[in-house]
């Protein structure tokens, strides 16, 4: 069975957010002595995310999405 994905849409300001609380969520397990395993990983796949261009089409009723790379 293939795992589902989630894709969410950043930009940099955004990005830079998530990064910083991980981060502080990492230091505040540490503080506690708890692992950090997860946040760890969560830090290293967002941190090393690729970029990917894609164009907002927005409708009066809904939003559609498109990626422009196939």
């Amino acid at each position: 069975m293939k795992e589902e994905q989630v894709f969410v849409a950043l930009d940099d300001y955004e990005h830079g957010v998530v990064i910083r609380s991980l981060n502080d969520e990492r230091n505040s397990l540490m503080e506690e002595g708890r692992t950090t395993d997860a946040v760890d990983d969560l830090i290293v796949k967002i941190g090393n995310a690729p970029k990917k261009k894609f164009k907002v089409i927005e409708k009066p009723e809904k939003r559609v999405i498109r990626s422009d790379a196939r």
